[in-house]
């Protein structure tokens, strides 16, 4: 669910005109809705409340600093992967015991800011974990915590092999993929590495790929880190986290997506009984509460007939949304304004309306992959060259795929903030300032 509703034909996001926002602010431009954010992460918070988990927001599927200080407000933590994201956690004001750290390449530099996050006056100096992906990469943070006399604590990702359903570029569980250490070189690697003095080891870290439209991945998974947990404990190993990732899905197409309590229905059970017992919680949600929580405001600036094909040329396109060109990704689009007849009552791939019109909807940027989608069936009027474009729905690495970013409004805010070319430069306060 979310809170962008049709009202006499036009588009409104919390009760504010979207086409007069467009007016305002120009295009393109991401609006985004604080309430919608705010129901996604309360949904999560109470469908896996028995066990009580660390909910970090993955950072990049929305890396706004203001948005993560209202869910850090919220109680969240923050998932990073970057020294410019772990910046962006700071300026929200993350404590460190809130943040985890993944990504297959972290650098000397990020380690040491990771490493030294807490002295600003924060509890303790280190994140709550780094999410640890080689021999190589414990060696590299161990050297770093031991020389600057920092303690730290490592979550090992393992790969339990399990296939998410999900787009090859998306599917990260699989052996065949770069993250990750595998299930049988893991009690190897606890063995080599478990009783380090400087970085704690005594974490597990999954995260199977985005998205995920079924808890069955996560069950199969959650077996198999289970079984490793036991066997680990029983080598002298105790396990006092279990990082689950995220990949939950959303409604890109109208009740495409479980709710939160379904896959928590399935998951809850398995874990509970090692919370009872002292185990924490931790999972990464990204998609699941920031994909329709906003929207991508775009123009036509121009109609062209080619052949059989109808283009309609767009202000947005990939180097403000990357996602379709990179992933083949579906993202509703619809005027912000429609006559009678034409107000979506579900939002679907194929419309089905009468009287609709085949289009691509296309960037201004001269390659060929610059599409936000192709083959949609529009209104008819969408063929004017004035008419306000709608990207909606799975706004998941929108911001963070753009090559350059709009400038995104904000329900609420009352001004209009500018995009950011460099997450982990001094200007990232200004350029997102409201």
């Amino acid at each position: 669910m979310d809170d962008f509703v049709y009202q006499a034909g036009r588009l409104h996001g919390e009760g504010v005109d979207l086409e007069g926002l467009a007016a305002a602010v120009g295009t393109p431009t991401y609006v985004y809705s604080r309430k919608t954010f705010l129901d996604h992460h309360r949904k999560l918070q109470e469908a896996f409340a028995p066990l009580d988990p660390l909910l970090c927001f993955s950072v990049k599927s929305c890396g706004n600093i203001h948005i993560a200080r209202l869910l850090v407000q919220a109680g969240a933590g923050l998932d990073v992967v970057s020294g410019g994201e772990l910046h962006r956690a700071r300026l929200a004001g993350c404590p460190a015991d809130r943040i985890v750290y993944a990504g297959v390449g972290k650098t000397d530099a990020e380690i040491e800011q990771a490493l030294r996050y807490g002295e600003a006056g924060d509890a303790g100096g280190s994140i709550a974990y780094f999410n640890v992906e080689s021999e190589p990469e414990f060696e590299n943070i161990a050297r770093h915590a031991a020389r600057l006399g920092v303690p730290a604590a490592a979550a090992l990702r393992v790969n339990p092999d399990v296939d998410p359903q999900t787009h090859r570029y998306t599917a990260t569980g699989k052996r065949e993929t770069k993250f990750g250490v595998d299930l049988e070189r893991a009690v190897a690697f606890f063995e080599r590495y478990g009783r380090d003095p400087h970085l704690r080891l005594d974490a597990l870290h999954l995260h199977l790929g985005s998205p995920i439209f079924s808890a069955q991945p996560y069950v199969q998974a959650l077996h198999r880190a289970l079984h490793l947990i036991d066997d680990l404990e029983q080598r002298g190993f105790p396990i006092r986290a279990l990082d689950i990732g995220g990949g939950f899905g959303a409604d890109y197409e109208t009740g495409r997506s479980p709710a939160a309590i379904e896959y928590a229905h399935e998951i809850v059970p398995l874990l509970e009984p090692r919370v009872k017992r002292g185990l924490r919680v931790i999972l990464e949600p990204g998609r699941s509460i920031a994909a329709n929580a906003g929207v991508l405001l775009t123009r036509v600036q121009y109609v062209k007939e080619s052949g059989d094909k109808r283009f309609l040329i767009c202000d947005a396109g990939v180097q403000t949304l990357l996602r379709p060109a990179l992933y083949d990704a579906f993202h509703f689009i619809w005027p912000v304004q429609v006559a009678a007849g034409f107000v979506p009552e579900r939002r679907l791939e194929d419309m089905e309306l009468p009287g609709l019109v085949a289009c691509d909807v296309v960037g201004p940027i001269c390659e060929s992959s610059d599409f936000l989608g192709k083959n949609r069936r529009l209104p008819p009027r969408e063929a004017r060259r004035s008419a306000l474009r709608l990207l909606r729905r799975g706004l998941r690495h929108g911001h963070g795929l753009a090559v350059q970013r709009p400038p995104p409004a904000r329900r609420g805010a009352g001004q209009r903030r500018g995009g950011c070319s460099d997450p982990s430069s001094r200007d990232v306060r200004r350029s997102d300032a409201w």
